[in-house]
């Protein structure tokens, strides 16, 4: 091959390298093109910090956080569904990166977060949206559904009770601080709940392969937990908890006088929240696509694909079909 004729080679193969490199980029999807911002916002003099992708013009997914964790939970789950819809993840005052006034400062009711998250909603111009509501974003998702109807396209479950069958052997210590707000029973909870074994063990337990689970969660939800202050919010969440259960008659009449379609995905290994809580929702639901999975309380670390996938189908046959 003379100089020349190398020389045109070298170039000719540069300039392939370039285009397959473009054309890869463009092939493992459009991560660039729809990126995860990181924002935060004003409401009722808080400071909330909310995950946001894809294009406002698309329709609309909220993502509602469960304890101890926050947004950070759909860090995953976001860039599976931002290239067709858009997506918000919010996390509540307290919680993630969101301020964390005291306990003599922000009422820590479900009432109140509830309000709030529907403040924040109205303040970034969602009108209209399917809600995916996880452990304590059920009764916080549920009070703004039950309120504003018309809001509501769709409902994905997972992990979150609605009926008096879900509160079963975990939630006896906690019963007990209902009916006594002592600081016996707060010491009690705070010791079983608020450390960082009982953080991983939320993670793992019931996990087909507790090793898939990476440590950096719990470890993260963790340093939170122990800001100075938090343990007592979360003990006031808690004790607000013993609210939830007389609104699940009204957030019943909800589901079967409205009757959102509804994409259930339940972890069958979670203690907290157990598959008894999973079953009465057929009851009133009857657009319903009800998946029980075998993982834990968190199945979204262990089940990704399974219910990103099972997200995409539901949105497109069921809440935003052709035929709708």
């Amino acid at each position: 091959m003379t100089q020349s004729n190398s020389s045109t080679f070298i170039k000719q193969v540069k300039k392939s390298m370039v285009l397959a490199t473009a054309a890869l980029a463009v092939s493992v999807g459009n991560v660039d093109a729809s990126p995860t911002l990181h924002k935060t916002i004003k409401v009722d003099k808080q400071t909330i910090f909310y995950r946001e992708a894809g294009d406002k013009s698309d329709p609309t997914i909220v993502l509602l956080h469960g304890f101890p964790t926050s947004s950070h939970m759909y860090r995953n789950l976001i860039p599976k569904l931002a290239d067709n819809y858009h997506v918000i993840a919010p996390d509540y005052p307290g919680f993630g990166n969101s301020s964390m006034p005291s306990v003599n400062e922000f009422e820590y009711s479900f009432d109140n977060l509830a309000k709030i998250t529907e403040h924040f909603l109205n303040q970034v111009g969602v009108d209209k949206f399917t809600m995916y509501v996880m452990d304590y974003g059920a009764p916080i998702g549920f009070r703004i559904a039950q309120a504003h109807p018309e809001k509501i396209e769709g409902l994905i479950i997972q992990n979150g009770n609605a009926y008096d069958e879900g509160l079963r052997d975990f939630w006896q210590p906690i019963k007990q601080f209902w009916a006594d707000k002592s600081d016996a029973n707060k010491q009690a909870l705070a010791e079983a709940l608020l450390t960082i074994d009982a953080t991983k063990w939320q993670y793992t337990n019931g996990t087909r392969n507790s090793e898939a689970i990476s440590p950096d969660n719990w470890i993260m939800d963790q340093a939170l937990l122990d800001r100075s202050g938090n343990k007592e919010i979360q003990l006031e969440l808690f004790y607000s908890y013993g609210t939830n259960p007389a609104h699940y008659p009204v957030w019943q009449k909800y589901f079967r006088t409205y009757q959102p379609p509804t994409l259930l995905v339940w972890g069958k290994g979670d203690y907290i929240f157990p598959e008894e809580g999973a079953h009465p929702y057929k009851r009133d639901l009857k657009n319903i696509d009800f998946n029980i999975l075998d993982t834990g309380h968190f199945a979204l670390e262990e089940d990704l694909d399974v219910i990103s996938s099972k997200i995409l189908s539901f949105m497109q046959e069921r809440v935003h079909s052709k035929g709708k």
